[in-house]
C-alpha cells in the first residue's frame, strides 16, 4: 500500500545513497560534456539571466519597488523557486526513457531516478540562491533568522515535484507526448504564478483562485524567507491546503508508478 511504499522508499534512499550520489554526479557531468567551461556554466546561466532582468526591469521598464523591495530582488526570489521546480519536473519526466540500460536491469530501483534529478538540480539552485543573497547584500537588505525556513519550503517543493515526477515519468514511457504536455503546463503555470507580477494587482476573487496553484505557496514562501522574514505558520490555512493537494498528487503518482513499473522494461 502507499504507506508501505513511502517507508520502503525512505529505506531504499538510505540503503542506495552511494548509488544515488554517483548517478547525481553523472547527471551533472552529462550536462557539460564537450564544454570547455564545464561547471562554470552553472554560475554563468543564472547570473546572466539575473543581469538581463535587472537591466530590463530596472532601467528599461523602470519597475517600481514592491513594499520598498527592489523589483529585481523580489523577482529573483520567486524565480529561484520556480526554476528549480520546473527544472526537476522537466528532466524527471524523461529520465526513465533516457536510461533504458538502467531500467532493464532486474535489480535496479527505478523509483530513485526522479530523486537523481532533484539532486542534480540542487547544484544550480544553490548557485541561484547565492546570487540572491549577493543581491540582498548589494542593496543593504539584511538576512533575517527566517531565511532558515527556506529549507522547509524547499522540502515542500521536492515532495510536490516527486509526486508529479513519478506520475509523468511513468506515463511518458507509454505516451511520449507527456513531456510536451508538461512543458505546456509549465508555461501556463509560469505566467499564472505571481513571479513577474504582484498578485495584489488582481481583484480579490482572482487572487483567491490563483492561490489554489500549489506552487504559489512555494514562491510566496521563498519571498517570505529571504525578503520579508515572515514565519510560515502565519499562512497555516494555505499550508494546510498545499499539503492536502501535495499528498493527493503524491498518492496518485505513487499508485500510477507502482502499477506501470513492471512494464517499463518491456516497452523500452
Amino acid at each position: 500500500m502507499p504507506r508501505n511504499f513511502f517507508l520502503d522508499f525512505i529505506k531504499l534512499i538510505l540503503s542506495r545513497r552511494y548509488l544515488i550520489w554517483e548517478l547525481i554526479k553523472r547527471e551533472v557531468a552529462a550536462q557539460y560534456i564537450g564544454s570547455r567551461l564545464g561547471f562554470i556554466w552553472t554560475i554563468i546561466n543564472p547570473l546572466v539571466l539575473i543581469l538581463i532582468f535587472w537591466f530590463v526591469f530596472g532601467f528599461g521598464l523602470k519597475a517600481k519597488p514592491l513594499n520598498d523591495i527592489p523589483f529585481v530582488i523580489w523577482l529573483t526570489a520567486g524565480m529561484a523557486a520556480w526554476f528549480n521546480f520546473s527544472e526537476i519536473w522537466t528532466r524527471a519526466t524523461t529520465i526513465i526513457v533516457a536510461n533504458p540500460h538502467l531500467v532493464k536491469k532486474v535489480r535496479f530501483p527505478t523509483s530513485i531516478l526522479p530523486v537523481v534529478t532533484v539532486g542534480a538540480a540542487l547544484v544550480s539552485h544553490i548557485v541561484f540562491l547565492g546570487l540572491l543573497i549577493i543581491l540582498l547584500w548589494s542593496y543593504h537588505i539584511p538576512l533575517t533568522f527566517w531565511v532558515i525556513q527556506a529549507l522547509y519550503y524547499y522540502v515542500a517543493m521536492v515532495v510536490l515535484v516527486l509526486g508529479l515526477s513519478w506520475l509523468t515519468a511513468s506515463v511518458n514511457v507509454f505516451f511520449r507526448d507527456t513531456g510536451q504536455i508538461v512543458q505546456l503546463l509549465l508555461q501556463i503555470g509560469f505566467w499564472g504564478t505571481p513571479i513577474f507580477w504582484d498578485i495584489n494587482i488582481m481583484p480579490p476573487i482572482v487572487q483567491a483562485v490563483l492561490k489554489f496553484n500549489p506552487i504559489y505557496y512555494i514562491v510566496h514562501g521563498y519571498r517570505d524567507s529571504f525578503i520579508y522574514g515572515i514565519p510560515f505558520w502565519l499562512h497555516w490555512r494555505w499550508g494546510l491546503y498545499f499539503w492536502s493537494v501535495t499528498a493527493l498528487i503524491l498518492l496518485t503518482g505513487t499508485l500510477v508508478f507502482r502499477r506501470l513499473r513492471p512494464h517499463f522494461a518491456d516497452v523500452l
